[in-house]
């Protein structure tokens, strides 16, 4: 089974599963959101926003694919290109963090390591910016019955179990923190000793493909 993480473009966000693709929860505020669902074409909306990061800032989000398949992706953004994040009541995000707005893993592929592989792709490309954490809004109730969850916010519990930290306590959405020195430090040191007799272990080689398939098999 080979897996590997692609940065999300243009090109590559036709791969999000269609209620992902046209979702524009983070990219807009509440009321630009709801008027652009109204419109009924809020695809448009969220290319003209991955277009509008990706030229202004950079690298917004990875995917992660399964022998060829979309299985899975996260977007991240400074908290100014996401008006959805002060709506929050954790809000606002820390100044020095990078928002993870929101990670999704395809059903028949959960539970094989995708989120921790896609973290960490995340902390690798973000670490070779210069930033020190990321942090991210979760679902403290997600998928209880009755509550009207947003799928767009992510369960707390995912949150946790790739070593982020609540520094914002509430009952329904926390605000947890990841630094990165610590998601960078999830590498083993036999993979580290194989970067180095390989000479590759500048940032550019660590986003390589082949290095996220390395890290999920560590994790077993």
């Amino acid at each position: 089974m080979s897996r590997r993480l692609v940065n999300l473009t243009l090109d590559t966000l036709e791969d999000l599963p269609r209620p992902c693709r046209q979702c524009v929860y983070w990219e807009l505020d509440p009321v630009s959101a709801e008027r652009a669902c109204a419109s009924g074409d809020p695809g448009l909306e969220k290319e003209a926003w991955v277009s509008q990061t990706l030229l202004e800032w950079g690298s917004c989000g990875k995917l992660a694919y399964v022998d060829g398949m979309p299985a899975g992706f996260v977007m991240y953004a400074p908290p100014a290109y996401v008006p959805r994040s002060m709506a929050f009541p954790t809000s606002p995000v820390s100044a020095d963090a990078v928002l993870l707005m929101t990670s999704h893993v395809v059903a028949a592929f959960a539970g094989g390591g995708l989120g921790r592989m896609l973290v960490q792709g995340v902390a690798r490309d973000l670490t070779k910016r210069g930033v020190k954490a990321i942090e991210a809004f979760g679902d403290a109730k997600f998928g209880e019955a009755g509550e009207g969850e947003e799928g767009c916010v992510a369960p707390v519990d995912f949150f946790l179990s790739v070593g982020f930290k609540t520094v914002r306590p509430h009952p329904r959405y926390p605000r947890l923190r990841l630094e990165l020195r610590t998601a960078l430090s999830w590498k083993s040191d036999v993979e580290y000793a194989l970067e180095k007799l390989l000479g590759s272990m500048s940032p550019e080689a660590l986003l390589r493909p082949v290095r996220p398939a390395a890290a999920t098999r560590s994790e077993s």
